[in-house]
């Protein structure tokens, strides 16, 4: 058993979105994406399927084009290869659940934009 916080030393970056692996399971990856208000992942894939939940804040998710507004407490789910974008309406802590076939570095890529 392993406990953490996804809320906890929650410092946001002006600048930059902030990722942290808080969690690595025997069959996941639990990420915590600090996102302050305006900040902006582009358009990017995951090569498997994700999970998404809004523990703060609120997002625009765009998938496909179109935009879907998550508040705290919404959770979805997203198959691999699908194109999606997020947009931080509010300062916002995100949790993505990545496959553990997939990693950390190709996440913080997509954040600096590479």
């Amino acid at each position: 058993m392993e406990k953490k916080s996804f809320t906890e030393s929650a410092n946001f970056n002006e600048d930059k979105i902030v990722t942290n692996v808080i969690l690595e399971t025997s069959f996941s990856k639990e990420i915590r994406i600090l996102l302050k208000q305006g900040q902006i992942m582009k358009e990017h894939k995951a090569p498997f399927p994700i999970v998404v939940h809004i523990l703060e804040g609120k997002i625009d998710f765009g998938v496909e084009g179109v935009s879907h507004t998550l508040k705290k407490g919404d959770i979805i789910t997203l198959d691999g290869h699908v194109p999606h974008d997020l947009t931080a309406m509010h300062d916002s802590i995100v949790r993505l659940t990545l496959s553990k076939l997939d990693s950390a570095e190709r996440l913080e890529k997509v954040v600096k934009g590479v």
